[in-house]
């Protein structure tokens, strides 16, 4: 029994380091962080035209970068019709000041 919490504990690791990797991922990405910045102060909601009409990008680069931001967690979509707004997840960013709490602890 004791094995299968190893490898259970291992499992959920992984699955962190992945998120971690997603998360940070698309946060790398100018673009994809003034999405989200233009959604939070825009009350965290707004449709994928009202996106795209922010930015010069094309409509597949803005899609494109709605859907790396929406695999990683940051974002999710409701379908309103023929419409979809998108929100913020605000529980994912837990992740990020998760482990940038690792740099205020004193590693000593």
């Amino acid at each position: 029994m004791q094995g299968m919490a190893r490898v259970k504990t291992g499992q959920e690791a992984k699955a962190r380091m992945d998120a971690y990797e997603a998360v940070f991922t698309a946060l790398a990405h100018p673009a994809r962080r003034r999405i989200l910045l233009t959604l939070n102060f825009n009350g965290g909601s707004m449709t994928a035209g009202e996106i795209a009409d922010v930015f010069e990008h094309a409509w597949p680069t803005t899609t494109r970068h709605i859907q790396v931001l929406e695999s990683a967690g940051l974002l999710h979509h409701d379908q309103q019709g023929r419409n979809r707004v998108y929100h913020i997840d605000r529980r994912r960013f837990e992740l990020v000041r998760d482990w940038l709490a690792w740099f205020s602890k004193d590693p000593h």
